[in-house]
């Protein structure tokens, strides 16, 4: 491991005697390591390899899915569609918190299964209203 950590150095050595890293973007800025202080420590280094590389980790899709979801919601005003929207956000959260370790871990199955009772229940609420129009 060592030699491979030799080499490392050496080749960082010789791109900086060349001037390769002279005008890279932010350049003799101090680092903003901040924004991961709630992050554990353990998996700080891998996220910021995966963020490098352009991915984000799961509950950060989930939190913008999330927010999609609710400027959706505040742009509708037809009920089915509220409740049905409701439901997907309601799912998306119960992963979250399971994604999270939070206090309700609930099986996969379970979420499936309350989704699709809550588009039972917005199926009738949209017969519902298409009646009584």
């Amino acid at each position: 491991m060592k030699l491979l950590d030799a080499l490392v150095e050496q080749r960082i050595a010789a791109a900086a005697a060349r001037g390769e890293f002279d005008d890279l973007p932010g350049a003799g800025a101090p680092l903003s390591l901040d924004d991961d202080a709630l992050v554990p420590q353990e998996v700080r280094v891998a996220n910021r390899i995966l963020k490098n590389a352009g991915f984000v980790p799961p509950a950060v899709e989930q939190l913008r899915a999330l927010r999609d979801l609710q400027t959706e919601l505040n742009a509708v005003s037809d009920q089915a569609t509220r409740c049905r929207l409701q439901a997907r956000m309601l799912a998306l959260d119960m992963a979250l918190e399971s994604l999270r370790g939070g206090p309700l871990v609930l099986p996969r199955e379970y979420c499936r299964r309350i989704a699709e009772r809550l588009s039972e229940r917005v199926g009738d609420v949209g017969a519902a209203s298409a009646g009584s129009q």
